[in-house]
């Protein structure tokens, strides 16, 4: 770096990248690459409730409570 010059860090960065092998600055591409990826803002989850909303599917209580107690019937099993 020459003296009284100073470098932005994406100044400084290009220029340790352009020294570097062509195999070292894939590495580095991919490490940079990953570090974004890393860096942006996450999905918010979606809701349990919005996951069948466009399918019309509508469960009651007791429906689920039905269902509930069909599943676990047989729950512990002896022959296990």
């Amino acid at each position: 770096m020459r003296e009284g010059f100073t470098m932005s860090v994406e100044q400084a960065m290009l220029e340790a990248v352009r020294a570097l092998p062509a195999d070292k600055q894939q590495e580095v591409l991919r490490h940079a690459t990953r570090l974004r990826d890393e860096a942006a803002p996450k999905k918010p989850f979606k809701s349990i409730k919005g996951l069948w909303a466009d399918l019309g599917i509508s469960l009651s209580a007791e429906e689920i409570e039905e269902n509930q107690s069909e599943m676990w019937k047989d729950f512990p099993r002896e022959d296990i």
